[in-house]
């Protein structure tokens, strides 16, 4: 077996959460394209507060498991991967690619981890959430769902998120990489270069 390739009997789940997602309405309602003119919006918004999407992309799947939580502390965390424990078969590991939030390595974290071996966490470098494929996800959903919807209540935007999540799912499709590994190595070895040359 190849170093990149998934352990046998496992599956590896991208997680993160998209925390202060803001139940916003225009203060006037939009104004759709018309032939010589753009769609408009109004600048400012009424805000009804805010929630944090915890995600689980699979990857080899692209289905995504979800859950919806007011907080975003380790707390909810953990009962998310409670959930994740309670949606995947028991006889496969779990393998978390994850960044180096501080939610993700509380003491509570580690203890829930240490009596759950089949979990098994692996943490992206610094700085480089956008490896972790999940972030896609997020970005289609704000992209398709979040950006130009109006959601009046917290209520009315956790149901906007599910029925994104249930639409999804219903025929999920695996992101993948346009560039190899080794591109996009040279491509940020190459960008380390020209910042190396201005710091002199």
């Amino acid at each position: 077996m190849r170093d990149i390739d998934p352990p046998d009997k496992a599956l590896v789940l991208c997680v993160d959460e998209k925390s202060q997602i803001q139940a916003l309405d225009r203060t006037q309602r939009s104004l759709p394209m018309n032939f010589g003119s753009p769609e408009t919006h109004t600048h400012d918004y009424r805000r009804y507060g805010t929630t944090t999407l915890f995600a689980a992309l699979d990857v080899a799947t692209g289905k995504v498991l979800g859950k919806l939580k007011r907080r975003h502390r380790s707390t909810e965390f953990i009962s998310f991967l409670r959930h994740i424990d309670s949606q995947v078969p028991q006889d496969l590991d779990v393998h978390l690619i994850l960044d180096n939030y501080g939610t993700h390595k509380t003491e509570k974290v580690k203890n829930w981890l240490l009596r759950h071996p089949r979990f098994h966490c692996h943490f992206t470098p610094t700085y480089s959430s956008w490896m972790n494929l999940v972030e896609r996800f997020f970005a289609t959903l704000t992209e398709h769902q979040l950006r130009r919807g109006t959601h009046r209540s917290v209520p009315a935007l956790e149901n906007a998120i599910r029925e994104y999540l249930d639409l999804h799912n219903e025929e999920p499709k695996p992101f993948r990489w346009t560039k190899s590994a080794d591109e996009i190595i040279e491509s940020v070895n190459s960008v380390l270069k020209r910042i190396n040359r201005t710091e002199r």
